[in-house]
């Protein structure tokens, strides 16, 4: 077992482990024990009420952060013509259709964050399953990454969108943000995406549907949050 650093110790003592916190409180907590000397990355991990087993009850989707993610994406877009310039005047940082293809099949290459394509080159992107499959980097009509509005796409990518899915244990992790954000812009990131993940609840899961909620950056332990005050939170923004 790795033993924590007096850092790590100092943080854990601030808080309680056990409780759940309100959501502003949960995030200036967050602030308080996230000790690391460079910007940590924001994340949220849902634990929900479903069974992953069953494919109609896997929940995914994408949602554009209203205040990004506080680093810049790279974008490879697998389009040709038209559809080719698209992509580069939207700023995607990588364009290609067969030659691109190639290059992630033979090279194993994957220096980008997003991968987007148009439907008519899912035929030959279809082949990248085993290289863009495990890394979440395949393209997929459900999350808006197959498509013809290849500028939308793109611009949405390099601006804050974030896509999550479910894992075998029924688990979700989404990226907010930095810890540098105000807490405020961290609150309207993280509201998108439990708005985008309530409205993704399948209509066959039962019981209650989002069992535990924790925040936690890179670094840092988990903060629990109370489910029912970001109800409330949503209901006071509406």
């Amino acid at each position: 077992m790795t033993k924590k650093g007096k850092k790590s110790r100092s943080a854990d003592e601030l808080y309680d482990k056990s409780k759940n916190y309100a959501i502003k409180e949960a995030f200036e907590l967050l602030k308080k024990i996230a000790y690391a000397n460079f910007d940590e990355t924001v994340d949220v991990v849902y634990n929900l009420g479903i069974d992953p087993t069953k494919a109609d009850q896997m929940v995914r989707g994408s949602v554009v952060l209203p205040h990004g993610v506080g680093k810049s994406r790279k974008v490879v877009v697998f389009a040709k013509g038209d559809k080719a310039i698209e992509a580069k005047e939207a700023g995607a940082d990588f364009v290609g259709d067969d030659d691109l293809v190639e290059k992630v099949q033979k090279e194993g290459w994957v220096d980008f964050d997003v991968a987007i394509a148009t439907p008519d080159m899912m035929g030959q992107v279809g082949k990248l399953g085993k290289v863009l499959g495990p890394r979440g980097l395949m393209p997929n009509p459900k999350i808006g990454t197959v498509t013809f509005d290849i500028s939308k796409a793109v611009k949405e990518s390099k601006g804050g969108k974030v896509t999550y899915k479910t894992d075998k244990y029924g688990n979700i992790h989404a990226v907010l943000g930095k810890k540098s954000f105000d807490n405020e812009k961290l609150i309207d990131n993280f509201l998108a995406v439990y708005e985008g993940i309530m409205k993704a609840k399948p209509q066959s899961a039962k019981g209650k549907y989002i069992k535990n909620l924790v925040i936690s950056t890179t670094m840092s332990s988990g903060v629990k949050v109370d489910v029912i005050s970001v109800g409330l939170e949503v209901k006071e923004r509406i």
